[in-house]
């Protein structure tokens, strides 16, 4: 994609916390690839809390 044209984050789920979960990927083409690991590993903990709460529902 050109980088004029920044790509668009992903819908909203109309849930906050894996919303919140998912911006920690927004803007990642400007942020060194050396800290890529650690905002995906973020993101996969706060999306793994998400699931284990629906069964608390």
């Amino acid at each position: 994609m050109h980088p004029d044209f920044p790509r668009p984050g992903p819908p909203p789920t109309h849930d906050a916390a894996i919303d919140e979960a998912l911006a920690g990927v927004d803007g990642l083409d400007a942020v060194p690839v050396s800290e890529h690991v650690d905002r995906f590993d973020a993101v996969h903990v706060a999306l793994t809390a998400a699931l284990a709460s629906i069964d608390k529902v």
